[in-house]
């Protein structure tokens, strides 16, 4: 990829750790979510804050096909490190194939420390919320399906991708 001087740097916050990263959002998003409630009306400020997470998201996945060097479900699965890095995810793999990765988060240490920040009814928000938008924006070929999360109660959560066997997941070049 050619940067000229004129595009933003590149987004490295993952190197610490998603989980770091989700905290360190939290500490600041949280507390600015609750504010601008208060003067602009919760349900308003909540739906903005939820489409501008959903539309980072999607920018992140593109960003990360391109990271990764291509956008099928093989290193789709392979960007799982940056979420699991340092046990934050505990996750068993059901199915992996060419079409489909299947697995069940058994472990979220997102949820924990969502609730260890007292604004666990942000953490769908600013974490889960992200899952759907994100894999859209890294193939929009693929399909995600998820019935229950940790973060809404649940023992686990079931993350579901597939990949019709008629879509070609494209190689990304830096040419």
């Amino acid at each position: 990829m050619n940067n000229s001087p004129d595009d933003p740097k590149p987004d490295t916050l993952n190197d610490i750790g998603v989980l770091k990263r989700r905290e360190v959002e939290a500490r600041i998003v949280a507390p600015l979510i609750e504010r601008f409630g208060q003067e602009f009306g919760e349900e308003r400020v909540t739906e903005i804050a939820r489409q501008t997470v959903i539309d980072v998201a999607r920018d992140q996945g593109a960003v990360l096909a391109e990271a990764m060097g291509g956008n099928g479900l093989a290193e789709f699965a392979n960007s799982m490190t940056n979420w699991t890095k340092g046990g934050a995810l505990e996750i068993e793999v059901r199915e992996q194939t060419e079409t489909t990765f299947a697995f069940d988060v058994v472990g979220c240490r997102y949820a924990d420390m969502y609730r260890e920040l007292d604004i666990a009814e942000l953490g769908a928000l600013l974490s889960c919320n992200r899952d759907g938008t994100m894999v859209q924006g890294f193939n929009p070929d693929i399909k995600f399906e998820r019935s229950q999360t940790i973060m809404g109660g649940a023992d686990h959560c079931d993350f579901r991708y597939s990949l019709d066997s008629g879509e070609t997941p494209v190689e990304i070049s830096d040419q």
